[in-house]
């Protein structure tokens, strides 16, 4: 840790053994899943998922893991707490989750939420991580004095840098059960019985005799509530020389005799199974399942803390300077999978949401001529055929043409080499039987892309060649289609592989380029610290710029289609979903607006995962629709671009506005490239909200209606409601819909007159789209 940080000791464990041993300074102990019992002098805890636990200073303590788990384990050193609590050698915490009152749960809410914030700011260690952790140190002993403190007791004052003091006492309370002598004591520490009974009394504030009566005390207390044995047997077994001293000691103490209070405080007998342990301790590091046992566990916690900071920032935006920057809208491609996909009726009420709402070009077809469409020929000694092999696919191009969609094929290589003779006899044929279907002048519209990945073990000569073929195959029958070629391309080397390296000796037989962008793939998500995860800031604006500049340097100006993207969305189905990234999906289509013809979108789920029966969360497509027909953040992220009208008059990092007929509108985002493990739980994300205060300048005078959207997390987003309307029971169509209902932008209207310069306030939490429509009004 931090040589700030050099006083608190933050880590996670997996627990099988820890020997006895004195506490130095404050620890808690947070079960993050399975059990852990912890045994002091004085109790048994037995601890399952979620208890959290104060072991005070110099209490003896041991653990033993009853089968695998992961602990948080958090020190605070007596010098850090006496130099911050005065009162500190003087107190006791009494604070365990199962031991609190009524009202106290959130309490414990709060103190576990904390903790929860201090291993997310560790593993993050951003540039001011030592103030956050000490921010949160600060709030967790303000919780722990104001709430859970009390009178402490002698061994409390003892100071732990008295060596000679720290001995005696340990020896005390690991030989308790024995005759134990201060003469003893003094022979071992080399000095007379005399000086160690007054310095003993000076140091502890009560003479060696009765501190040692009071240690065997407390493990007769505890004996008492979790054995059955006799009251003499614990008399003897922990020291005492008979029955009757014990119950007289403890009548002092107590009020109360022996059998009375274990009648009344008796706890069920504890048995360790110590089945399955591990041996020892066992440190975790950089373990991304941690993040989600955190975040699993504190879903489920009280959602009242909201003691967090945020960011305040002013934006100041001048629409009377005019700008020469347009709105470009590169063309939208929807990825079916196959042609038969489209005589499905919901595919085809996707195709046309998505046709209606964010202007479709072009649908995806990932093979032309696949079995799967085409019908098998049969034999007939009619003179004409009353049968088709392409009857399934002339009622998908149907549909297509109809609603003014072209094709935009993806060819590999391997579904060409399988069998090369015939997919090249199919795919001209095929296109011959489109031309007299549909006519060369919708035929030309398509595209063709031949696609083989970075990693290949095919021959570049062998690729160039089977390119070559295709192009010259299609071009023959329809010359203005457009045949493309993928262009794999590394992101640090700055250039294509060496198989692939053919592609920049044939410009003249390629109509476009694909290529592919994606910040996961800069990402390892083992690791659990956030510095990687920024290279991923605008990753993709920056991949397609390297790509251009290599392109221009082997003089090649081809149309670009970024045929495959996708931002930030963890490796899970759990952070693919918490995570939001509304705006993430909205700034990078935006930045490369005017670098790439077209964008493409995979249209659902699971068209996406179907070649996976265990449905693997895919990293390399943006989806539009969730399996129950939900729209996914992708599909509202583009939906604001698609409301954009008019011309720019001014823009930013972080925010968009333009003029357009009606008034003004203004896009405000949160953009934050992060660990997508970070987004288990609110508080950890707090700090990365942002409360902007906006001032527009040069706006025309007069009256206007005010539409506000909000997209974020916690409006329209969809993982939330399905989060908090799910069931384990299942979902079934009626709460599917109204997952459905409830999942879209919030919207708030405002009526204002504005007269110079307008500002306003906007809270946006991480990656959330806030769209102004500031109409002008003629009423």
């Amino acid at each position: 840790m931090d040589e700030r940080l050099k006083d608190f000791h933050l880590r996670i464990q997996k627990i099988g053994n820890v020997d006895r041993e004195v506490n130095r300074g404050i620890e808690f102990v947070l079960v993050i899943e399975g059990e852990l019992t912890i045994e002091t002098s004085s109790r048994i805890y037995q601890m399952k998922e979620k208890d959290l636990l104060v072991i005070n200073r110099n209490e003896l303590f041991e653990m033993k893991g009853n089968k695998e788990n992961s602990v948080l384990r958090f020190t605070i050193s007596d010098l850090y707490m006496e130099q911050s609590f005065k009162e500190y050698r003087h107190q006791w915490f009494e604070c365990f989750s199962q031991d609190i009152d009524i009202g106290r749960e959130a309490l414990m809410d709060q103190l576990r939420t904390l903790f929860g914030e201090m291993v997310i700011t560790f593993y993050r260690k951003d540039d001011i991580y030592t103030i956050e952790m000490q921010r949160i140190v600060s709030e967790i002993l303000l919780i722990l004095i104001r709430r859970f403190k009390e009178e402490g007791n002698a061994l409390g004052q003892l100071d732990t840098e008295d060596d000679r003091l720290v001995q005696l006492i340990d020896y005390m309370e690991r030989h308790y059960q024995e005759q134990i002598t201060l003469e003893q004591m003094a022979h071992m520490l080399y000095v007379s019985p005399g000086y160690l009974s007054r310095y003993f009394k000076r140091k502890m504030g009560l003479g060696f005799s009765r501190f040692l009566m009071d240690i065997r005390l407390k493990h007769s207390v505890k004996d008492l509530l979790y054995t059955s044995d006799s009251i003499a047997s614990i008399a003897m077994n922990n020291g005492f020389p008979n029955t009757k001293s014990f119950t007289s000691l403890f009548k002092e103490i107590y009020e109360e005799t022996p059998k009375i209070y274990r009648e009344r405080h008796m706890e069920e007998d504890i048995t360790i199974d110590n089945t399955g342990n591990i041996k020892g301790v066992e440190t975790i590091t950089n373990s991304s399942s941690i993040f989600l046992q955190l975040g699993s566990m504190l879903a489920e916690t009280n959602k009242t803390y909201s003691n967090t900071e945020t960011r305040f920032e002013e934006l100041r935006i001048d629409v009377s300077v005019p700008t020469n920057d347009k709105i470009t809208r590169p063309d939208h491609v929807l990825i079916v999978r196959e042609l038969k996909e489209l005589l499905k009726e919901d595919i085809r009420e996707q195709v046309l949401t998505v046709k209606e709402d964010l202007r479709l070009s072009y649908v995806g077809i990932q093979n032309l001529v696949s079995n799967a469409t085409f019908l098998p020929t049969v034999e007939t000694d009619e003179a004409i055929a009353t049968s088709s092999p392409y009857f399934k696919a002339d009622m998908a191009i149907n549909f297509l043409k109809k609603h003014d969609l072209a094709i935009f094929s993806r060819v590999s290589y391997q579904d060409i080499s399988a069998d090369e003779a015939s997919y090249f006899k199919k795919l001209e044929e095929f296109l011959r039987h489109c031309l007299q279907v549909f006519g060369e002048n919708y035929v030309s519209k398509w595209h063709v892309l031949f696609y083989e990945s970075y990693f290949t073990a095919v021959d570049q000569k062998e690729l160039c060649r089977m390119y070559t073929k295709l192009y010259s195959s299609i071009k023959k029958i329809v010359p203005g289609i457009h045949i493309g070629v993928y262009l794999p391309f590394s992101f640090e080397e700055e250039k294509t592989s060496n198989r692939h390296s053919w592609i920049l000796q044939e410009e003249d037989r390629i109509d476009f380029i694909g290529f592919h962008a994606n910040q996961n793939e800069v990402i390892d998500f083992e690791e659990t610290s956030n510095d990687r995860f920024l290279l991923a800031k605008d990753y993709i604006k920056e991949k397609t710029n390297k790509m251009k500049y290599y392109l221009k340097q082997h003089h090649i100006d081809k149309p670009l289609h970024l045929v495959t993207w996708n931002t930030l969305s963890g490796n899970t189905r759990y952070t693919n979903g918490t995570f939001f990234r509304g705006a993430l999906v909205l700034k990078s289509a935006w930045d490369i607006s005017n670098d790439v013809d077209s964008l493409a979108f995979w249209i659902n789920t699971e068209l996406h995962e179907v070649d996976d029966q265990h449905h693997r969360i895919q990293l390399e497509g943006m989806e539009l629709f969730h399996y129950f027909n939900g729209k996914r953040p992708a599909f509202y992220a583009m939906s604001f671009a698609e409301k954009l009208s008019g011309s720019i008059v001014a823009q930013g990092l972080d925010f968009i506005m333009t003029e357009y007929e009606r008034g003004y509108q203004l896009v405000l985002m949160n953009c934050i490239n992060i660990n997508p493990y970070f987004s288990i739980e609110d508080a950890f994300l707090k700090k990365l909200n942002k409360d902007v205060r906006v001032i527009i300048e040069g706006l025309k005078p007069g009256e206007y209606q005010v539409r506000k959207y909000t997209y974020d997390k916690d409006n329209g987003a969809l993982y939330t409601n399905w989060w908090n309307l799910g069931s384990k029971h299942g979902v079934d169509i009626e709460i599917a819909e109204y997952i459905n209902r409830l999942s879209h932008p919030s919207l708030q209207i405002f009526d204002e007159t504005i007269d110079g310069d307008w500002s306003f306030y906007s809270y946006l939490t991480i990656n959330a789209i806030h769209f102004f429509d500031i109409r002008k009004s003629y009423v």
